[in-house]
């Protein structure tokens, strides 16, 4: 029986659990002997002219070896904007110049002994900046009469597309139009930002840093120093959490390695909370214009969505999330007309980059909300109006409007299993008798269905590397290109590996992330690991067992056609012929037994489900509370359930956050209101109910494995559902919509003004 598809507990979490796992900041290692460490100061203001900073004071502090501002980096010319439709005035400075940008832009950065001796020598650090006007809002930087790069004579970033024709919605008997804001929000991943570099006496330096992919991280490290990238060995330790902000490399950690060969010595940086709220890549952040129109018998006819896209202060890869947003704009459904164009717009923020499903959650949120309110107009169950729209079932390409070609998706089944599961018809007889009663506390019930893209071309190509060598001793080891940081690759590579050629997971060991051992790599993220890392090293094993069959051929004297793997030997056996074996081990002894491949997908993948949320509110306080989430999710074929399900409760506990409570927010002065973790909240367990799920595989042509996505995909589902079950609880009451995260205080509002509405 295979190994696939069965419950494996994660080989990685006794090490884990024991010694701990090994951060950046834990790291110990002889080129980091007698290191230095870095402060970086970081303004305060959000937007103004640098006048001065002194750093006099700071440099004849206790342990300070150097203080460097913009004055001291002369040979630093600023980082590009790096995406071709950027105005190329739109850089940033390593340290800031003329102006501050944001609050956590840096100024300058202090060198000490010992850590603490930075924070108390950085306070010493005086910085003179004259406030500018700031714009916040993406309705503000859109009027241009604050700019924040004057050279480009706009905060415009980037533009995709125009409006609709004018008569995109004509012959609708319902049209309906809202704004919708999908808030920004902070990653918050449990390991900050962390970086350390030591030069070599040949020219070398290593750069050990937390990321989601080395190799990426290795390439723009080189690019922005402008170093041969040969020069550069980068080695990722292990990663406590990325959800995309830490796709690639921060600014801070090619600065941290030009600052180690200033100085002539080994230099490390590690960020404390604060520091990381401030200045990580926040998510989301786009301001939304939906509409809808169609027929009273719950047919939709039209859809369109306009985006406004944060970029923060300086734009990042936050830039071309709104161009995932439009390619999924149709979603699950089989709308005749679809259109979606965007704008991406610079403001006095922290700058914007991919967040858990980047792009494609927000399409989602837009099209569920739109779903919604287009059924309570027409005064329709919202059940029945997707089942009216849902693409029907399908196996062979389809594609959409918008332009995005799935491969198969079964969406009205994923609908019908999880309003089975959750038991629609009792909730909304329940939903009824509250309502009727009167009851201060509503039920809610929301829906979404959702369809998202996975293992799309990040860039360097929608292919992943991967060696395998089987040792002597009967052990083996995979060399992946991925970068795991939660997801249980580890488990999964050394599973894919066992099936194929009979050795034992608790023998195979995975390495990742060191990009002198695994020069070539695509790294993690954009939900693509399995069906690309997976699918690679399926391949080498597939490989392998070719180069094993040619070797052991010879030695058994047997026509390479005639052997067959001997699973319960680990190795090759004469088809019918009993004992006449021979073990890979055996033949890693004469000569190493190893390969390395390449596997490329021919296509993205489209996993796909429905959520079910039911909520109760207080209509006194406004307080939203979860009961049940019941979640399809259907990534195809799956290798572990165990790590699957893991990926599916992560996901939903960050969609339910966003949801209900996760908000960055600034004040109109660009001052950061949520810079702790006492302001700025995600959900514990407390919040959170046993998650309800239902199982169902649609296998996809496009990999040997049959599976596709999954880590990205409960985020996506649980979000609108959870903020529709919010609204309509208090629906009855008049609350036509509420903008997330659904908060006490917004909810209450939401029914106040319905109620003086009504009164009216």
């Amino acid at each position: 029986m295979s190994i696939l598809g069965t419950r494996v507990v994660r080989t990685e979490d006794p090490l884990f659990l024991t010694r701990g796992a090994t951060y950046t900041d834990d790291l110990v290692d002889d080129r980091l002997t007698g290191a230095l460490h870095a402060t970086f100061i970081r303004s305060q203001v959000a937007h103004g002219r640098v006048l001065s900073v002194d750093a006099s004071a700071a440099r004849e502090a206790p342990g300070v070896v150097a203080v460097y501002t913009a004055e001291d980096c002369p040979d630093l010319a600023p980082l590009p904007a790096g995406l071709p439709m950027v105005p190329p005035a739109m850089q940033r400075p390593w340290l800031a110049t003329d102006k501050v940008r944001f609050v956590g832009d840096i100024v300058a950065v202090v060198l000490t002994e010992d850590r603490y001796q930075g924070e108390d020598a950085a306070e010493l650090v005086s910085v003179d900046i004259d406030p500018l006007p700031t714009v916040v809002s993406t309705a503000d930087a859109a009027k241009d009469e604050v700019l924040l790069f004057e050279e480009a004579g706009t905060n415009v970033a980037a533009v995709f597309g125009g409006p609709p024709p004018e008569d995109f919605f004509s012959g609708c008997e319902v049209v309906v139009r809202q704004a919708v804001k999908n808030q920004r929000v902070a990653p918050v991943p449990l390991e900050t930002r962390a970086a350390a570099a030591a030069w070599g006496e040949d020219g070398r330096v290593t750069i050990w840093c937390t990321n989601q992919g080395a190799q990426q991280a290795k390439g723009e490290i080189a690019g922005w120093l402008g170093l041969d990238p040969a020069l550069v060995h980068l080695v990722t330790p292990d990663v406590g959490g990325g959800f995309g902000a830490k796709i690639g490399a921060d600014p801070e950690y090619a600065f941290v390695a030009w600052l180690a060969q200033r100085v002539g010595r080994p230099v490390r940086w590690t960020e404390n909370r604060s520091e990381n709220l401030l200045g990580m890549l926040h998510g989301r952040g786009q301001d939304q214009l939906v509409t809808i129109g169609g027929r009273r018998d719950g047919t939709v006819e039209a859809y369109a969505i306009h985006v406004d896209q944060e970029a923060g202060a300086y734009p990042r890869v936050g830039v071309i999330l709104p161009t995932l947003t439009m390619l999924m704009a149709a979603a699950t459904y089989a709308f005749p007309k679809v259109h979606a164009s965007a704008r991406v717009l610079v403001n006095n923020a922290t700058s914007i980059g991919a967040y858990r499903g980047a792009g494609r959650p927000e399409a989602t949120a837009a099209v569920e909300r739109a779903v919604d309110m287009f059924a309570a107009e027409i005064g329709m169950d919202p059940a029945e109006v997707r089942r009216k729209n849902l693409v029907p079932p399908f196996h062979e390409p389809h594609t959409t409007p918008s332009g995005a070609t799935y491969d198969s998706g079964e969406y009205v089944v994923a609908l019908e299993k999880a309003l089975e599961a959750a038991g629609y018809q009792e909730l909304r007889a329940e939903q009824a008798r509250r309502r009727e009663a009167g009851e201060v506390k509503q039920l809610g019930i929301g829906l979404s269905t959702y369809v998202e893209i996975t293992g799309a071309d990040t860039g360097l190509g929608a292919a992943e590397s991967a060696e395998l060598e089987v040792h002597p001793d009967g052990t083996a080891t995979v060399l992946t290109g991925t970068s795991p940081h939660g997801q249980g690759h580890a488990t999964a590579w050394a599973m894919l590996a066992s099936d194929q050629l009979g050795i034992p997971v608790e023998k195979i060991t995975v390495l990742h992330g060191d990009t002198d051992r695994i020069p070539r790599g695509g790294g993690t993220m954009g939900s693509r690991s399995l069906q690309q890392g997976g699918a690679a090293v399926h391949q080498a094993a597939t490989e392998l067992i070719e180069l094993a069959r040619q070797r052991a051929a010879e030695q058994l004297e047997a026509d390479p056609s005639d052997l067959e793997v001997d699973l319960t030997a680990a190795g090759l056996s004469v088809r019918g012929t009993p004992g006449s074996g021979i073990t890979f081990a055996q033949l890693a002894e004469k000569e190493p037994l190893v390969v390395q491949t390449r596997f490329e997908a021919a296509a993205p993948t489209f996993p796909f489900g429905a959520h079910v949320a039911v909520v109760e509110v207080d209509t006194e306080s406004g307080k939203a509370e979860l009961q049940r989430l019941v979640a399809v999710d259907d990534a195809g074929i799956i290798v572990n359930p165990l790590l699957a399900e893991g990926q599916r409760h992560g996901g939903f506990a960050q969609g339910v956050a966003q949801a209900l409570l996760e908000e960055v927010l600034y004040d109109a002065d660009g001052n950061p209101q949520t810079s702790t973790l006492a302001d700025y909240p995600f959900v514990s367990p407390t919040e959170l109910p046993s998650f309800e799920l239902v199982d169902m595989a649609t296998p996809t042509p496009i990999n040997p494995l049959g599976a596709k996505g999954i880590g990205e995909a409960g985020t996506i589902g649980s979000t609108p559902a959870v903020h529709n079950a919010v609204i309509d609880a208090v629906a009855h009451l008049g609350v036509r919509h509420i903008d997330m995260p659904t908060t006490p205080m917004k909810v209450w509002r939401a029914i106040q003004q319905a109620q003086q509405e009504g009164t009216n």
